[in-house]
């Protein structure tokens, strides 16, 4: 029997991290093609040639096909009826966006003389809403740096995955440089004593062994790592029989460099054996 093409579709706001994730699609094996309009994709499928078996297709989508936005809802339902279609938008804050642009030195799609970056911005954002309402998955990358946006896209999207496999993702973070806006769950651990005052250990970083041990040799981190280990392990398989394909899970401290890190890596590692495929970003580390 002969499988029906996955489609991923990345689409979002500009300045956003398209290209990285699209490139990532393409390491994970997709055939991607940039800058296809929704309503051309059917056909560009249909015309793959059929001998070399293609069935992961990456497309990317901007907002320089804005002619094609007005047909956009009828030919994505046409895709998903044929196809096992996915829609990922990408997103960030505003003051993240313009200062990408400033970094890059690359005008803002739809910007013109009169426009400035901060409107154009904001006009785009209310073009691709209908977009963004169609969205399987929508990732804030406000707090990703390019290298760890294209592990998260390889870790959904990879060859290794199992088709069947809820993805469980572990971010630590720091709180001083703000919360991560996709995680499903958060927990805070800043109630363990703070290795940065550690005068030996403040230069280190959570997966170093003199800060796990002193991280570990908590009584109150023992019990927490505990306690964590069951809820996860009892939340796991309910939400794995909800249907759901995605869970992520937050855990900060501070600055993002010690005890996350360190609590982050050891819990990922006593996750049962549960039909999911566990990959750990470290956002601040």
């Amino acid at each position: 029997m002969k499988l029906k093409p996955t489609i991923v579709i990345i689409t979002g706001l500009s300045g956003s991290g398209k290209t990285v994730a699209l490139r990532a699609l393409e390491d994970s094996g997709f055939f991607c093609v940039d800058n296809l309009p929704v309503t051309l994709i059917n056909l560009f499928v249909s015309r793959l040639p059929k001998k070399d078996n293609i069935i992961k297709i990456g497309v990317g989508i901007d907002i320089r096909e804005h002619a094609f936005l007005s047909s956009m809802n009828s030919a994505l339902r046409l895709l998903k009826k044929k196809y096992r279609t996915e829609i990922v938008f990408l997103e960030a804050e505003k003051g993240v966006l313009v200062r990408r642009f400033k970094e890059t030195r690359r005008p803002h799609p739809l910007s013109s003389g009169s426009a400035n970056l901060d409107a154009s911005i904001e006009k785009e954002k209310e073009m691709l809403l209908p977009l963004r309402r169609e969205a399987d998955r929508i990732i804030d990358t406000s707090s990703y740096t390019p290298h760890q946006l294209r592990h998260l896209i390889t870790s959904l999207y990879s060859d290794t995955r199992k088709s069947n496999a809820m993805s469980l993702t572990f971010i630590s973070f720091g709180y001083k440089f703000g919360v991560p806006q996709n995680i499903d769950l958060l927990f805070d651990v800043r109630f363990i004593p703070n290795p940065n005052f550690i005068p030996e250990l403040k230069e280190l970083r959570g997966i170093d062994t003199p800060v796990k041990r002193f991280i570990f040799e908590k009584p109150q981190t023992k019990q927490f790592i505990k306690k964590l280990k069951e809820l996860l392990n009892f939340l796991i398989p309910l939400y794995i029989k909800e249907g759901k394909a995605y869970l992520t899970v937050g855990i900060g401290c501070t600055g993002g460099r010690h005890r996350s890190p360190a609590i982050t890596e050891k819990i990922a590692a006593l996750i049962e054996k549960h039909p999911v495929e566990i990959s750990t970003v470290h956002r601040d580390l």
